[in-house]
C-alpha cells in the first residue's frame, strides 16, 4: 500500500532561520528536526543556501556521463577495493546489505570520496585504507571533476549545518560533533534510472528496500515516476516533492549514536506505476555522509538511562561502513 505524494507523515522543515544566527529560530528548527528523527527518520529540508543553478550544472554534466556508451562507461568501472567510480546496472541489491534476498537493483551510479584531500598521515596512513583514494574523472566529460567538486563541498558546508541542528535537537552543545565528522569519508553518488526495459524479475525495483549506512544522507531528486518511498507504519509512503529542497534522512550510525531514539527508516525506489511511465528515467544526486573513520561511534549518555541501557557495542565509523558495503556488493552480484 502507498499513499499519496502529498502524505503529511515526512516534514518540510526551513533551516534559513538558523542559517541567519536567529537564536529562536534555531531552536525552533533543532526541535522540529528531532521530532522528525524520532518519528520517520526523515525530512525535506528548505532554505539550505545551496545554488539552483550549481545543481542543474551537475545534473547537466552528469546525465552526460550516463549518455556514453556502456563501453565508455567501463572504462571507468568500480574497482572491488574502493568506493570510485562506475557501478552498472545488475551488480548491487541495496535491500542485501538489509539482510534480505532480493534481484539487483535497476540502476546505475557513479560515486567518488572526499575531495580536497590533505597531503598528511592521518589521510594517508595504513588506517585510513581506501577512504581517501584518488577520484576518477571520465575523460570524456571535462568538465565533471571541477562541477562534482564544486557541488560536493557545498554538501560538506550543509551537513556540517544539519550535524550541528543534529547536536541542538539531542541537547547537545551545538559543535559538538564537530571533531568527528572534520575529516569525514563520505561518498557521494550519482544515481541514474534508465528506462524500463522489458519485465521487471519478481520482486525487483530501482532500489531495493534498505536503510542509509552513516550519519545522514542529503538526497536532490527529480519528480519522474517511480520514487523515493518511505515505510511509515506499514504503509510505503512517498516522499513529498517540493521544489529547491532535499530530503534528508538519518542512517544506521545516528540511531546506534542515539540508542534509537532517532530511528533509521526504510525505504526504496519504487518502479513507475503506470505502463505509460516506464520510459521515463529518474536522477538523484546522493551525498552519503559517514563521520571520520576513526570516530568512535558510542551511544550518547544524553540518549541511555538505567532503564534504558546502551543497546549497541561501540564501533568505529571505519569498520561500521565498511561491513555495509561488503554485504551491499556481495561477490553473486560481481563486483
Amino acid at each position: 500500500m502507498t499513499t499519496s505524494v502529498d502524505a503529511p507523515s515526512i516534514p518540510i522543515i526551513d533551516i534559513s532561520g538558523y542559517r541567519a544566527g536567529d537564536p529562536d529560530a534555531s531552536r525552533e528548527v533543532a526541535a522540529r528536526i528531532d521530532a522528525a528523527c524520532r518519528s520517520v527518520g526523515f525530512l525535506v529540508v528548505t532554505g539550505h543556501g545551496v545554488d539552483g543553478s550549481l545543481i542543474e550544472r551537475c545534473r547537466e554534466v552528469t546525465m552526460r556521463f550516463f549518455g556514453l556508451s556502456p563501453h565508455q562507461k567501463l572504462e571507468y568501472k568500480m574497482p572491488p577495493d574502493r568506493y570510485r567510480g562506475y557501478t552498472s546496472p545488475g551488480t548491487e541489491s541495496l535491500a542485501a546489505s538489509y539482510g534480505q534476498e532480493s534481484p539487483p537493483d535497476l540502476k546505475e551510479s557513479y560515486s567518488i570520496g572526499p575531495v580536497d584531500v590533505p597531503d598528511d598521515d592521518y589521510h594517508s596512513s595504513e588506517r585510513a585504507g581506501a577512504f581517501f583514494a584518488p577520484n576518477r574523472w571520465p575523460s570524456e566529460i571535462v568538465d565533471m571533476e571541477p562541477i562534482w567538486s564544486e557541488y560536493y563541498r557545498e554538501m560538506e558546508r550543509l551537513a556540517t549545518e544539519l550535524m550541528r541542528l543534529f547536536a541542538l535537537g539531542l541537547g547537545l552543545d551545538e559543535h559538538y560533533f564537530d571533531d568527528k565528522v572534520d575529516r569525514h569519508i563520505t561518498n557521494m553518488s550519482a544515481i541514474h534510472y534508465p528506462p524500463l526495459v522489458g519485465e521487471p524479475a519478481p520482486g525487483q525495483l530501482r532500489g531495493g528496500a534498505h536503510t542509509d549506512f552513516g550519519s545522514l544522507t542529503i538526497v536532490q531528486r527529480d519528480r519522474a515516476p517511480g520514487g523515493l518511498q518511505v515505510l511509515i507504519d506499514g504503509t510505503w509512503v512517498d516522499a513529498p516533492w517540493v521544489p529547491d529542497s532535499f530530503v534528508i534522512n538519518i542512517g544506521d550510525l545516528m540511531a546506534e549514536w542515539t540508542n534509537d531514539r532517532w530511528v533509521s527508516t526504510i525505504h526504496r525506489v519504487g518502479l513507475p506505476s503506470r505502463l505509460e511511465d516506464a520510459a521515463s528515467d529518474r536522477l538523484s544526486l546522493i551525498f552519503f555522509h559517514q563521520p571520520n573513520y576513526d570516530a568512535v561511534i558510542e551511544v550518547l549518555e544524553s540518549c541511555s538511562s538505567p532503564d534504558d541501557p546502551p543497546r549497541y557495542e561501540t564501533v568505529t565509523s571505519g569498520e561500521h561502513i565498511t561491513r555495509k558495503i561488503l554485504a551491499m556488493r556481495s561477490p553473486e552480484l560481481g563486483s
